[in-house]
């Protein structure tokens, strides 16, 4: 048994609480509900293991994977797809059997990544692409809705440069949502620089570009900006000192653009607002290595 029906009821449950929530769907108040399915409540996953078969299924394939803000599973990303380990135990334990089973029968899962605590951004439909029993492992891969709206139909990448663009559009997705998962609640959910509060326009930016050396996506690393200043800042139109002094470009100041520029020319000699917890603050040294690139690009 392949359970679409199951699966189809899930997906486009999440479809309708990712439109609420804007994708990120925190668990006490959109997932811990479940969903409907023949008039019964179905959860989307168990939010204390990673490997979920619902009890209204009939057939032996996991309904939803998770990996947690603190998993303590080596799940990672490749080019070709995301490991996913199986559960500490014999392989042929039940969620194992639930995952493999998955593979064997090439249906369609929800894969629940934690981006906070208690924040998850649901991926679906995913499909487990391979099965290695001798790492401990399956090889998970993003599918793609194939239609029609009025019954649902979920199918698979074939094509393999399709599969290496959605495997790499997924990674920096993941990526992002987990650096701002630890980025906003550190600086209090405001813009360090305006203090403006509205969670909707704020960013994780990085103080050393993630493709750089001393890029890691770690919170010291990280400052929370509105959008206007995330902006500025990524083209070295606003810098912030080892100091945690802002400095606008010099000419921004010499100019004189209206409201918006205003917004600009009004941070500079701000000290941003840093992080209760001093682990969190911003690395000066990364700070340092910013500041000059905005140096070198501010005097042009």
């Amino acid at each position: 048994m392949r359970d679409e029906d199951v699966r189809t009821s899930c997906f486009l449950a999440l479809a309708v609480l990712d439109a609420q929530f804007g994708g990120a769907l925190p668990y006490d108040a959109a997932l811990k509900q479940g969903f409907t399915f023949r008039g019964t409540r179905v959860p989307f996953l168990n939010h204390q293991k990673g490997i979920f078969r619902a009890a209204a299924q009939r057939g032996p394939a996991a309904l939803s994977i998770q990996t947690s803000i603190r998993s303590p599973y080596p799940d990672a990303a490749t080019e070709d797809g995301f490991h996913y380990a199986y559960r500490d135990g014999s392989i042929d334990q039940p969620d194992n059997r639930a995952l493999r089973a998955a593979h064997d029968l090439g249906v369609p899962l929800v894969y629940f990544f934690a981006t906070a605590s208690g924040v998850y951004r649901a991926y679906y439909p995913w499909w487990v692409a391979d099965d290695d029993p001798g790492e401990r492992r399956v090889t998970l891969r993003p599918g793609k809705f194939a239609g029609p709206v009025d019954e649902p139909e979920w199918a698979s990448i074939d094509e393999p440069i399709a599969q290496q663009y959605a495997v790499r559009e997924v990674r920096v997705r993941m990526h992002q949502d987990r650096f701002r998962g630890l980025v906003l609640p550190a600086y209090r959910h405001q813009c360090s620089i305006c203090r403006l509060k509205e969670v909707q326009l704020l960013d994780a930016a990085h103080i050393v570009g993630d493709l750089e050396d001393r890029g890691e996506p770690v919170v010291n690393n990280g400052l929370s900006l509105c959008t206007i200043h995330h902006r500025a800042f990524d083209r070295d139109l606003v810098g912030i000192s080892p100091d945690y002094e802002v400095r606008v470009a010099s000419r921004l100041l010499e100019d004189d653009d209206g409201p918006m520029l205003d917004l600009l020319k009004g941070s500079h000699g701000v000290t941003i607002e840093l992080p209760t917890r001093r682990a969190a603050r911003p690395d000066r040294e990364r700070l340092a290595i910013r500041f000059e690139q905005f140096q070198s690009g501010a005097s042009t």
